[in-house]
């Protein structure tokens, strides 16, 4: 395939050929759909009623549908650096809220990884400009888990426990939306959930999973109008 720009800097061919790689792919794979299930894109195309909302990392090597064995039409993802929940991310919020009061999802994950670069980042103490200001987030579960972390002398399981401790943390934030708690009381969902991918050998490892009847502290529950 050749592309309607053209250039005579090979390093930008070489990029323009990439990009048209994953055109070739992408036409491989709509045929090898259709060539399964004929009607899979005009069944797709009619509407979407997934089970999942995903919030997980950004990082490329944590794809929600390829790694869950699951095809478009399943899983609503909404991803950033070290899948962080925080309630001033009018981002995240519109995607929870379509998610959960339009989609209705069943189920709510929240997915960290081992090996997370945003966690190593917030662990590191290194300033990084513009950065800091989303780290700190990351950083919040680190300072509140802190003495326990340290206690432990292998940085690399250092690391991947807070990256269990941060994902966990991100639930309860979850929690605490009035999103997720007028769901709870107008229709018993969604199921929230931490899990936590490792790179090493591909295998999700769930964490906690707070239920519809979960009592959030009093501080952060929401009085809702009958």
């Amino acid at each position: 395939m050749t592309s309607n720009v053209k250039s005579h800097d090979p390093d930008h061919c070489a990029a323009l050929e990439d990009s048209d790689l994953l055109l070739l792919q992408n036409k491989a794979w709509s045929q090898g759909m259709v060539a399964r299930d004929p009607k899979f894109f005009s069944r797709l195309s009619e509407t979407q009623k997934p089970k999942f909302l995903w919030i997980g990392c950004s990082d490329s090597r944590v794809a929600a549908d390829t790694i869950t064995g699951t095809v478009p039409g399943q899983i609503f993802v909404h991803r950033n650096i070290a899948n962080v929940v925080v309630h001033s991310d009018l981002n995240l919020l519109s995607v929870l809220t379509y998610a959960v009061e339009h989609l209705e999802v069943e189920h709510v994950i929240v997915c960290g990884h081992h090996g997370c670069g945003g966690v190593k980042a917030a662990m590191s103490g290194k300033d990084f400009g513009m950065l800091n200001k989303w780290l700190l987030h990351i950083k919040d579960s680190y300072g509140q888990n802190y003495e326990a972390l340290q206690a432990m002398t292998d940085e690399r399981a250092r690391e991947d426990r807070l990256c269990e401790l941060h994902a966990i943390r991100q639930v309860h934030n979850l929690a605490k939306t009035a999103i997720i708690q007028r769901a709870w009381q107008e229709r018993k969902g969604p199921f929230l959930h931490a899990w936590v991918y490792d790179l090493r050998d591909g295998i999700l490892q769930p964490q906690i999973t707070i239920a519809p009847d979960h009592k959030v502290q009093a501080p952060f529950r929401f009085d809702f109008e009958d």
